[in-house]
């Protein structure tokens, strides 16, 4: 059960790096509602609680998301601990639900329309916002010393466009799409691959894999992607807890999400 039913947290995006904030809300009491694409883009989807969309509920550590059609159905699901998953790109559901915190966490790297007044606390995840003038708290996602850093004026980092380094793999980590198309999995999350094997496809033109690792994430193949769009990751590592556990990066964002909730006035009071 949620120990804060009071204080509502809407979450915008069910990524990667959303889920590691949902997780550290849902452990500390917080009801939580995701607002999810028709066909989200995750990756590592065997961590996102947006994967519901597409497996009609989503696990990750003990955690349980749940997709759901209906904003009254989304909210009493989400006072009894688990977290329902609606379809709505828009925010149309934000005026029924009236939550207490809204979380933009969808990645974007620029503001799709979240502004300042959307919730008593408005938190936003990486470049895009500036705390204080759209949003009340931004979240740093850029790796380094201030990542899961909550500020509370100014902007977060510029996205760098460059991959984080797992044993020395960077760009070769990153699984792209060579054409525009969907995804045909030849493989599943978790299995080991084998260099120069063929991990997927995209409208008949290979992924190839450029070294021995585990497919650590691929996007699903109702997904529309586009040439060069990321849509997977091989990890060098080859440990398969790694694909079906939150990240080191996610929970420090989540840290930092917890934070800005659990240090606003406008949270405080409603929890007296």
């Amino acid at each position: 059960m949620a120990f804060f039913e009071q204080a509502r947290v809407v979450v915008r995006g069910g990524g990667d790096l959303a889920s590691g904030a949902i997780f550290r809300l849902i452990k500390a009491g917080f009801p939580v509602i995701v607002l999810e694409l028709d066909a989200p883009l995750l990756v590592r989807r065997t961590v996102c609680f947006g994967d519901a969309v597409y497996s009609g509920t989503r696990t990750v550590e003990g955690v349980t998301s749940r997709l759901v059609s209906d904003p009254e159905v989304a909210y009493a699901l989400s006072a009894r601990g688990e977290i329902p998953v609606l379809i709505d790109p828009q925010g149309l559901a934000l005026v029924a639900l009236r939550p207490m915190v809204v979380i933009d966490a969808r990645m974007e790297k620029r503001n799709l329309g979240t502004t300042i007044s959307d919730a008593p606390l408005v938190v936003a995840f990486g470049p895009g916002f500036t705390a204080g003038v759209d949003c009340h708290a931004v979240i740093e996602t850029n790796r380094g010393h201030n990542l899961g850093r909550a500020l509370y004026s100014g902007s977060a980092e510029p996205d760098t466009g460059e991959p984080g380094s797992v044993l020395n793999k960077t760009h070769s980590r990153v699984l792209r799409a060579p054409v525009d198309g969907h995804v045909e999995p030849r493989f599943a999350i978790g299995d080991v691959i084998e260099a120069r094997q063929v991990i997927a496809t995209v409208d008949g033109q290979p992924i190839t894999a450029a070294f021995t690792g585990m497919l650590r994430g691929l996007m699903h193949e109702r997904v529309q992607v586009r040439a060069g769009m990321k849509v997977g990751d091989l990890d060098p590592r080859v440990e398969r807890e790694h694909c079906f556990t939150l990240s080191d990066k996610s929970l420090a964002v989540g840290g930092g999400t917890l934070e800005a909730v659990l240090a606003s006035s406008a949270v405080r009071a409603a929890l007296r």
